[in-house]
């Protein structure tokens, strides 16, 4: 096996920390980036396996570090998840979502590409979801986000392979990492008082996206061997079978 350095971003918690953790244990360079010095202190003191930065996608002073490191993998996996009506979303949080999830991707790989090119080699993984395959009501903040990196990915996977780098996605359905929970339990207080259609809206997506949710070391395995393979899909779908019910979703909504 070939060792590989390889950032991840967002990687104090979740599929971040998961990947992380694995694939150093597989013996990789992990560089573990997280949003703030405390979380990377925190992460550093749990697993010194891991080289741990403070790597704020939204910061361009700290995307800047990314720039003169050897990287021949980046993961792509900081998110914000923000799940509110549209019709009284605050604007601040929308942008928020935008600088996070999809800004702070194309920074970050722009700022990492270049050193790609010159070595002839590389390989990025996008962190996408199965949101970015589908939108329905309350979601549209999050799945907005999530449709631009699937633009993203799909763009860049043509642009760099003549440069001899490969770029990928993965689309997680509803796992348990906590980041479900926070972000569908934050819709509540963008909902107008008296809006009943939109308080059962919100149950409705309650029931889907927090019930029977999975576990996340299926995404962790299939990042990292993803870091591993000679060769990649373009999407990764999990878990397994979902595809079919997305298309079923589709197909119901035209």
């Amino acid at each position: 096996m070939t060792q590989r350095t390889i950032l991840i971003t967002g990687a104090g918690s979740g599929f971040g920390k998961g990947a992380a953790i694995e694939l150093a244990r597989r013996g990789h360079s992990v560089v573990a980036t997280t949003e703030t010095q405390e979380q990377a202190d925190a992460l550093a003191a749990e697993h010194p396996e891991l080289t741990t930065i403070k790597l704020d996608v939204t910061s361009s002073d700290d995307i800047a570090q990314a720039a003169g490191l050897e990287i021949d993998v980046l993961i792509n996996n900081a998110g914000m998840g923000v799940m509110a009506p549209m019709a009284t979303v605050p604007m601040d949080k929308v942008r928020a979502s935008f600088d996070v999830n999809v800004f702070g991707m194309v920074e970050l790989t722009q700022a990492v590409v270049p050193g790609m090119m010159e070595r002839g080699s590389g390989r990025i993984i996008n962190v996408s979801s199965v949101a970015g395959k589908l939108a329905s009501p309350l979601t549209s903040p999050y799945c907005m986000t999530k449709h631009a990196v699937e633009a993203f990915t799909i763009s860049l996977r043509g642009e760099l392979a003549p440069h001899g780098i490969d770029v990928c996605k993965v689309n997680p359905g509803p796992y348990n990492t906590g980041f479900n929970d926070r972000m569908v339990d934050g819709i509540t207080e963008h909902i107008a008082a008296g809006d009943e259609a939109t308080f059962a809206a919100n149950q409705m997506v309650r029931d889907i996206v927090l019930t029977d949710q999975l576990d996340p070391a299926d995404v962790v395995t299939a990042l990292a061997n993803l870091v591993e393979a000679d060769e990649t899909p373009l999407e990764t779908l999990l878990p397994e079978g979902i595809g079919e019910l997305l298309q079923a979703m589709i197909d119901a909504q035209a």
